[in-house]
């Protein structure tokens, strides 16, 4: 399984109020080249191309809950998939969560699937967030 790992601006950005995590909307992007821990926006992320079931952006990664227990924060999203149709999807390595409502697609994280995947037609891949531990936790 990918880890998560978070964008350095991230940590900023919410104490300056660019996101609002519970009612934003959060989407998935793609791309083959590795994102920088300094990256800050989406327009720093070159993305795979669009087509064949990507859309440029990416997809809405649907908010499951955000809330916060004992002091600790976790947000939970579901999962997002993609399936190569009329042709291949990629090669893509990363997945880029990042808030599409924020005025500059503010980056939140992204995850390396540690080798390029290309989609063959027909088939599906999914960004597989854990319900249970979240997709982030802010204690």
């Amino acid at each position: 399984m990918a880890v998560f790992n978070k964008f350095d601006s991230f940590t900023e950005a919410v104490a300056e109020k660019k996101h609002d995590l519970g009612a934003d909307t959060l989407k998935i992007a793609l791309t083959n080249s590795a994102p920088l821990a300094t990256n800050t926006v989406l327009a720093n992320i070159t993305q795979i191309a669009n087509g064949n079931g990507y859309l440029t952006g990416g997809a809405t990664a649907a908010l499951t809950s955000s809330a916060q227990t004992a002091g600790t924060y976790k947000l939970v999203l579901a999962d997002v998939s993609w399936t190569a149709t009329p042709s291949s999807i990629g090669p893509f390595r990363y997945a880029v969560l990042y808030n599409d409502t924020a005025t500059n697609d503010e980056l939140i994280g992204y995850w390396d699937y540690g080798t390029n995947i290309t989609l063959t037609t027909g088939n599906t891949f999914t960004v597989d967030l854990d319900a249970a531990a979240g997709v982030l936790t802010i204690v």
